[in-house]
């Protein structure tokens, strides 16, 4: 008689989250190769230069990290439907400390190529992390308090732009107001900052609220009623805040010289630091999507899921790929290893190397194919064990 170890409970799952996060997935890694294979890319957002196609390739990728971490609230909210309240609590700040850690050593790694570490990067798993961490330490104090304290986060943070404190220093900067910005720590070594990491924390906070319509005893119909309705309302928000330029985004449109450079302006919101019109605009859309997808079925439905089951997994091995790749273009183009920083954050990527606009979408799709058997490998993994430590991979 041969003894096999027991596969783990399946655990429940909503389609529609799977669907959202592997679709905003797929389009973080178009932003990504864009910032590496885009020769001479100039700046998506700036209306002297950019044009609507690069523009919107810069467009559909804002919608990915606010999406994902509203996502990543109603997952730990999921998640604590096993588990006691001391339980969560001790998971999401003990996973918020892997998370800091995983991006001041691996993630930055994964976007510099510098062994030594001249620049650490502060993106989106750091903003996580910390998130979680609060976020653990509310349902430990508090669990009322997460609602409201998420609400203020996301709709009160912009009164920021109407404060001239004498002194920013760099909690001020990290915490509230982070465009992209270099903290030096010594004279070879600095933090490259983009994310303010209080406007983020409120969305992860409302996430976990949201959480509660995907429990398995809420009705569906009711689920799907609540998502359009708020979904629309968000989006409604958006446009006449947007309008009327006069909270919620620190710098307004204006009429150009064209109708298209108009719309352009209309919909350059502001993600360093994020402001309130882009979580409404973006959120708003989710919601909406959400609401759509959940009965959504077909194969290329199941390709995406594969993505969205595997967030993590995704993002640190679709880095190493794309700039795995960068290292193979930088040689074949008849570059030496003496030009792989120049001074440069990201190594190997010299600004004149790479591709127009679409010779990047080639690269992504090609990328995107590749990553597609690693995910579903470790997907099936996670279905099929139960370790402990993959609940924080």
């Amino acid at each position: 008689m041969i003894l096999t170890a027991a596969a783990p409970p399946q655990k429940y799952r909503i389609a529609s989250i799977d669907i959202l996060r592997g679709a905003i997935m797929i389009f973080m890694a178009l932003d990504h190769v864009r910032d590496f294979f885009h020769a001479n890319t100039p700046d998506p957002t700036d209306l002297s230069t950019t044009t609507l196609p690069l523009f919107l390739t810069r467009f559909i990728t804002h919608f990915c990290a606010p999406i994902f971490i509203f996502l990543s609230g109603i997952s730990a909210f999921l998640s604590g439907q096993r588990k006691t309240n001391e339980e969560l609590s001790a998971f999401l700040i003990k996973r918020g400390i892997w998370l800091i850690l995983l991006e001041v050593t691996v993630v930055t790694l994964g976007w510099t190529f510098d062994p030594a570490y001249h620049i650490f990067v502060f993106q989106v798993i750091q903003t996580i992390g910390w998130s979680m961490i609060v976020l653990g330490l509310l349902i430990r104090i508090s669990p009322s308090l997460i609602f409201p304290v998420g609400l203020i986060l996301v709709f009160g943070h912009n009164f920021v732009d109407l404060m001239h404190p004498p002194l920013k220093g760099v909690a001020w900067t990290m915490l509230l107001t982070s465009p992209p910005a270099f903290i030096p720590l010594s004279e070879t070594r600095g933090i490259f900052d983009l994310y303010a990491i209080l406007p983020w924390m409120g969305l992860m906070l409302l996430g976990y609220s949201a959480g509660r319509w995907y429990t398995k005893d809420f009705p569906a119909e009711r689920r799907r009623k609540i998502l359009l309705t708020l979904g629309f309302g968000l989006l409604i928000a958006f446009v006449v805040m947007r309008y009327f330029n006069t909270y919620g985004d620190p710098n307004p449109w204006s009429v150009q010289k064209t109708p298209t450079l108009t719309l352009i302006s209309f919909l350059n919101v502001t993600k360093y630091p994020v402001s309130l019109i882009y979580e409404l605009m973006t959120i708003g859309v989710a919601l909406v999507v959400l609401a759509l997808t959940e009965n959504a079925k077909g194969p290329i439905v199941r390709v995406i899921s594969v993505y969205g089951r595997v967030p993590f997994f995704y993002y640190i091995i679709h880095l190493y790929l794309i700039h795995f790749c960068t290292v193979i273009l930088f040689f074949a183009t008849g570059h030496n290893i003496g030009q792989a920083f120049n001074g440069r954050t990201f190594g190997f990527r010299p600004g004149d190397m790479g591709f127009n606009l679409g010779g990047v979408y080639l690269v992504w799709i090609g990328i995107v194919i590749l990553l597609y058997f690693p995910c579903r490998w470790y997907d099936q993994y996670k279905r099929t064990h139960g370790e402990w430590y993959l609940s924080y991979l």
